[in-house]
């Protein structure tokens, strides 16, 4: 019995001497290290050129001649074709209420421009500023005296109609002429004009929309052209794009080719002296006097001046170049009466 006791006892200081070694012994902590994932922003890109009409970068240099298209703006013309990738568009009255396009092109010729409708002579006066090779179809009498005497380099539909200028069937004339890059780029070469360009304008740009607080925030403002709908303009700002969108008489103003909207960075108003000089309704334009101007870029809208330099209207603040938002550029000759405040209205 006195053995069986002993072999107890003995276990039992085994057990409690084992029990006090697993105590002892420090309990291993395992630490596991947090690796925090953060976020690395690609540096943007920046590129070497910039387009002179836009302020877009570009990988190699823009050195293509500008080309000035006069774009038909009658309700039954619309939508147009080419005009999501025109540089600068300048909308203008040609007789009564009813306004015409100048686009500009020079980044890119689209495949497919138009309706392409005829020559004013302050229209021609503008593509001579511009030292661009001009395109209309049709004329009017002063127009037709510059246009003959090379004032500047050109072709019209009238002498080309069927060979350079093509008729849509989708369209009645005289809303269905239109013109293709490689007509353009033919009628060049017939008519002996160089495609290089030899007057570098200029604009001044901001790096991007982003920052730019400094005027009068406007979120919405319309452009009437006459007391009707037909040619009155209403820019919505699409503050997470950057850009306006663009609706005449209530229609979203879309590229034909594309049927998407088009997106402008800038919108300037220029108030220029308009003179009726004939029965027809014609006008006289004073492109070279200056005055004042608003612009509207990211959601912001300021008074400024505009001055002819060098043949260009340029759109000027405190003695210099206003910057512009990198893109297109919309650019509306407002008649000196009825004048800005009349024809040109916002909201915040």
């Amino acid at each position: 019995m006195f053995k069986r006791w002993g072999i107890l006892i003995a276990a039992s200081v085994l057990l409690v001497a084992c029990s006090s070694k697993d105590e002892a012994d420090p309990v291993e902590e395992i630490i596991e290290d947090v690796v925090e994932e953060v976020e690395v922003q690609a540096e943007e890109e920046v590129l070497p050129y910039r387009a002179p009409f836009t302020g877009i970068g570009s990988e190699k240099e823009l050195t293509q001649r500008p080309v000035l298209v006069t774009i038909n703006n009658h309700p039954l013309a619309r939508p147009q074709s080419g005009i999501a990738k025109a540089d600068i568009i300048y909308e203008m009255l040609a007789e009564g209420n009813v306004t015409r396009f100048l686009a500009v092109y020079q980044s890119e010729i689209p495949e497919k421009l138009g309706p392409v409708r005829s020559a004013r002579d302050y229209f021609v006066d503008v593509a001579k500023g511009l030292d661009a090779f001009y395109i209309a179809h049709g004329y009017s009498p002063d127009a037709q005296k510059m246009l003959s005497s090379r004032v500047v380099d050109n072709i019209n539909g009238m002498q080309y109609d069927g060979i350079l200028f093509e008729r849509s069937s989708e369209r009645k004339a005289p809303h269905n002429s239109y013109i293709t890059k490689e007509k353009i780029l033919a009628g060049a070469e017939k008519v002996g004009a160089s495609m290089e360009m030899s007057k570098i304008p200029r604009f001044s740009f901001y790096e991007s929309f982003e920052g730019i607080k400094i005027g009068n925030p406007v979120s919405n403002f319309s452009i009437h052209y006459g007391s009707g709908s037909s040619f009155e303009n209403e820019y919505t700002y699409i503050s997470d794009e950057g850009i306006y969108e663009r609706e005449t008489a209530g229609v979203l103003t879309i590229d034909k080719e594309t049927d998407k909207a088009i997106k402008i960075a800038n919108v300037i108003c220029m108030e220029i002296p308009h003179k009726v000089i004939d029965s027809s309704g014609r006008r006289q334009l004073s492109l070279n006097d200056g005055g004042r101007a608003y612009i509207f870029q990211a959601g912001i809208m300021k008074e400024i001046e505009w001055e002819n330099i060098d043949g260009i209207l340029m759109p000027m603040e405190n003695g210099v170049p206003a910057k512009l938002v990198p893109g297109q550029t919309w650019i509306n000759f407002i008649p000196t009466s009825p004048g800005l405040e009349e024809m040109v209205t916002y909201l915040p």
